[in-house]
C-alpha cells in the first residue's frame, strides 16, 4: 500500500492562499462535494474563520487516481504565521513532500524562507508554486518566479502557476504530488509491531486525548494495547480513524498512514507531541 500513498503539506507565508488552495484540492479530488463546500474549509476553529488565518494543522486523507493507478494523498494544512512555526515543524516530521505556495502579488516573504529552510532540513521533497495568478499582473507572476527558482535550483518553467480561488492549475499541482512527493519508506521486519510519531492531539470528553499520528512501521487495530514511549502510559486502544476530512473511523491503519489514535487517556499530559505512539502485534 506504501507506494501508492503520498504524505505532503502546504507551506506559504500567511495570507498567501494555503487553505483556498487546500478547498480546491478537496473539491478536485472530490473528498467534499462542491455543494456542501465553504471556504476554508479545513479550518474548524472559529477564531479561524473569523480571522481568515490557520492556527491548527490540519489532516486530510484524498483519494486521487490517474493512468498510472490509484493513490492515497495525506494532505496537511500549515497555519502560516510565524507564532505558529511549532505546528509547521510537527507537520514536517509526518510527512515526505511539501508545496512551497507563493502569493504572485505579494513575492517571496520571511516566512516563506523559513518554511522552506526547515522543509529542506527535514529532507523533504518540495514543489513550488506561485498561487493568485487569477489576479496578479503577468510582470508580477515572473517576478515571483525569479525569486522561487533559485531557492528551489530549478528552472523557472518547472514552478507551478495556480489559482485557489479559480482552481487553475490544481490538476497539475496533484499530478507533480504522484511524481514528485516519494512514497513512504517500508519499515523493515516489524511483524505487526506499530511505531507511530504523535504529531497533534485533542480532547474528547468521550475519548480522551485522540492523537494524531503517522505511523512509520507495523499496523495498529482498534482495542489493541498500545504504549507511549517517552511518558510511559498504556492504554486500550478505544477507536482509530482517518481524515475524511472528518474524523471517520476505520478497522485498521498500516504503514505510512496518517490518521488518529482514540486513546481513553483522560489526562492530556500523558500525551506528549514528538512522543512515539507504539502497539505489540496482537
Amino acid at each position: 500500500m506504501e507506494k501508492n500513498v503520498r504524505n505532503f503539506v502546504i507551506i506559504a507565508h500567511v495570507d498567501h492562499g494555503k487553505s483556498t488552495l487546500a478547498d480546491r484540492l478537496l473539491e478536485t479530488t472530490g473528498t467534499v462535494p462542491k455543494r456542501l463546500m465553504k471556504p476554508q474549509y479545513l479550518d474548524q476553529l472559529e477564531l479561524e474563520r473569523e480571522r481568515g488565518i490557520t492556527i491548527k494543522m490540519a489532516p486530510v486523507r484524498m483519494a486521487y487516481e490517474n493512468e498510472s493507478g490509484k493513490y492515497v494523498l495525506n494532505l496537511i494544512d500549515t497555519p502560516g504565521h510565524s507564532d505558529f512555526s511549532y505546528e509547521v515543524s510537527r507537520a514536517l516530521a509526518a510527512v515526505e513532500g511539501a508545496v512551497l505556495l507563493v502569493d504572485a502579488t505579494q513575492g517571496v516573504q520571511a516566512q516563506t524562507l523559513a518554511n522552506f529552510e526547515n522543509a529542506k532540513r527535514a529532507g523533504l521533497a518540495v514543489i513550488g508554486a506561485v498561487n493568485k495568478i487569477d489576479v496578479a499582473a503577468p510582470e508580477q507572476i515572473a517576478s515571483s518566479l525569479a525569486e522561487i527558482a533559485p531557492l528551489l535550483g530549478v528552472d523557472p518553467g518547472k514552478i507551478l502557476h495556480v489559482s485557489g480561488k479559480t482552481g487553475a492549475g490544481v490538476p497539475d499541482l496533484l499530478e507533480r504530488v504522484v511524481s514528485e512527493v516519494p512514497p513512504p519508506h517500508a519499515a523493515s521486519g516489524s511483524s505487526g509491531t506499530a511505531r507511530a510519531l504523535v504529531f497533534d492531539s485533542l480532547y474528547d470528553e468521550h475519548k480522551g486525548v485522540i492523537a494524531f499520528v503517522r505511523l512509520f512501521s507495523g499496523r495498529v487495530l482498534p482495542q489493541a494495547t498500545g504504549e507511549l514511549l517517552a511518558t510511559g502510559a498504556v492504554f486500550k486502544i478505544k477507536e482509530i480513524g482517518r481524515f475524511s476530512p472528518a474524523m471517520k473511523p476505520c478497522d485498521e491503519l498500516g504503514s505510512g498512514d496518517i490518521g488518529y489514535v482514540a486513546t481513553g487517556i483522560k489526562d492530556p499530559g500523558k500525551i506528549k507531541i514528538g512522543d512515539t505512539l507504539a502497539t505489540s502485534a496482537e
